[in-house]
């Protein structure tokens, strides 16, 4: 948190997140309830009603890092996910997503706005006092820090045979550079530590561009393949793609577990009915308009989570130039259509490309086709660096939770801030090195967060901080916040449903560690 100013130039010193500085100097918790946090004007004269950050960062870089906490490695497998739903059913249930994913950050503006405060903790210790503030806390760093685990899972399974095939060589030698324990530790130092002690997340906008940039020369990559490469493709490395099929299995999503998780049961699954990956048979180069199999039910989780970036958006809006709620809801905007458009294109043209025979990891199905296809090297080497940018970004909610949960009166110092970050990254790192079956772990904590984050808390926020006065409990609006909650039950029972029914019948499978 920041020094408070307030209009006559002094600083006020109590950081409580609690307390609103008003115009004559005042502060008062029973203001914050009655009067809204969009500055408005009072006898020609702006009021400034939330003053806990003086935002400078542009409309622009909050629109690349909101899209950057959006996308992820979860891109690399909607092309599989339309192989099992069909164009039009993809179609239909992605832009549902969308739509909803909309509705749901301007739930959590209005929240913000009726009680000025941009914290999604402290948002739950309005609802429900301080349990509400430690729940909304405890569920971001879980959240989050599952999804640093997966972006450096990709980084310590993918570096080193992108490096081993840029050097020419068709086995790990053994060297320190093409070890992924040491590659993860050497990026973590020297990438992300550095942008993770950056005061504001603002000052990520650029990183976060080129991140984005990285996806879109994926995305052209992509579609320029969908010409080249003929149908029925001749499968050149098909016992090389059997014995790195515990590489894919280490790819998981930017939520940090329930996308993940799901392409790993979807890939059971094909398993247990036949492989008809490996099948030239059973590929007929046709695209399904709509399909239902075994692997459809998967799916829609999947998809469910595909636009989660909810616990970076009021971080992003405490430091927004200008923040009024019209403004970032059109930053969401924005950053939300720009990803679907990017994701729809991914998935149809990855899928007008291999038809049936697409894998839960996009980049692997084309090394099937040429294991040293140098464009596809580029495209490999570009998503690592652009999830290891993400990882900044996604720790600063983590961060600021720590914050909100133990030093929610101290003013900002350098010495907390970077011994957080240190403290993070740190134990991620042992996670990721010793732990590699953590990934099961947050598969079943990431399917009982990300609906949390996307539906339930911004649905019951809504309904318990809006005062009844202005919208009775039986009104459109709350009934529509109480409907998306119970939403994200149902979200979260199927993906939880499926995941330990995974771990009941596929036991084998999952203890094979990866």
């Amino acid at each position: 948190m920041e020094l408070q100013k307030i209009p006559n130039g002094h600083h006020y010193t109590d950081l409580s997140p609690e307390k609103i500085i008003l115009e004559d100097g005042s502060d008062s918790v029973e203001s914050a309830e009655r009067e809204e946090f969009l500055p408005h004007k009072a006898d020609g004269k702006k009021v400034q009603q939330f003053t806990d950050f003086e935002g400078k960062t542009t409309f622009g870089m909050s629109v690349f890092n909101l899209s950057n906490a959006i996308m992820g490695s979860g891109i690399l497998g909607l092309a599989y996910g339309m192989s099992n739903t069909g164009i039009i059913l993809f179609v239909i249930l992605l832009t549902f997503i969308a739509i909803l994913s909309g509705y749901s950050i301007h739930l959590l503006l209005k929240s913000a706005g009726v009680v000025g405060i941009r914290a999604y903790e402290q948002l739950g210790f309005r609802a429900f006092g301080s349990p509400g503030k430690v729940v909304a806390a405890c569920i971001i760093a879980m959240h989050n820090i599952g999804a640093m685990s997966s972006y450096l899972f990709i980084v310590k399974y993918e570096l080193p045979l992108v490096i081993q095939a840029f050097l020419g060589l068709t086995r790990n030698t053994g060297e320190w550079y093409l070890n992924g324990n040491y590659l993860i530790m050497v990026v973590s130092v020297s990438v992300i530590l550095p942008l993770a002690l950056m005061r504001q997340l603002g000052y990520l906008g650029y990183t976060s561009g080129f991140s984005l940039s990285c996806m879109v020369f994926f995305l052209i990559s992509v579609i320029y393949k969908k010409f080249v490469i003929p149908c029925p493709f001749e499968d050149v490395t098909a016992a090389s793609a059997m014995a790195h099929s515990d590489i894919t299995a280490g790819i998981e999503n930017t939520t940090g577990g329930p996308l993940g998780a799901m392409l790993d049961l979807m890939n059971a699954s094909v398993g247990h009915h036949g492989g008809h990956l490996v099948d030239a048979s059973n590929d007929t180069c046709e695209p399904k308009l709509v399909t239902i199999n075994p692997q459809t039910a998967y799916t829609i989780p999947i998809l469910a989570f595909a636009f989660v970036c909810h616990p970076e958006v009021l971080p992003i809006y405490t430091e927004l130039r200008k923040p009024t709620k019209k403004r970032m809801q059109t930053i969401a905007n924005i950053s939300i259509g720009a990803m679907y458009i990017m994701y729809l294109l991914t998935a149809v043209f990855g899928y007008l490309t291999f038809y049936s025979r697409v894998e839960s990891e996009l980049l692997h199905t084309y090394s099937r086709v040429d294991p040293l296809d140098t464009l596809i090297l580029c495209v490999r080497l570009a998503v690592l660096v652009a999830v290891t940018l993400t990882v900044p970004v996604v720790l600063f909610p983590i961060r600021r939770a720590v914050v909100q949960l133990l030093f929610p009166d101290k003013p900002f110092h350098w010495a907390r801030h970077c011994g957080i970050a240190v403290c993070l990254l740190f134990i991620v790192n042992l996670l990721v090195i010793f732990v590699p079956n953590i990934r099961d772990i947050f598969g079943l904590i990431g399917a009982t967060s990300a609906p949390s984050l996307i539906f339930i808390l911004p649905g019951i926020f809504y309904i318990r901080i809006v005062p009844e006065e202005q919208e009775p409990m039986k009104s459109r609006n709350k009934i529509q916040a109480a409907a998306f909650a119970a939403l994200g039950f149902v979200f979260m029972v199927m993906s939880l449903s499926f995941i330990i029914a995974d771990w009941i019948t596929g036991e084998s499978r999952s203890g094979g560690g990866h």
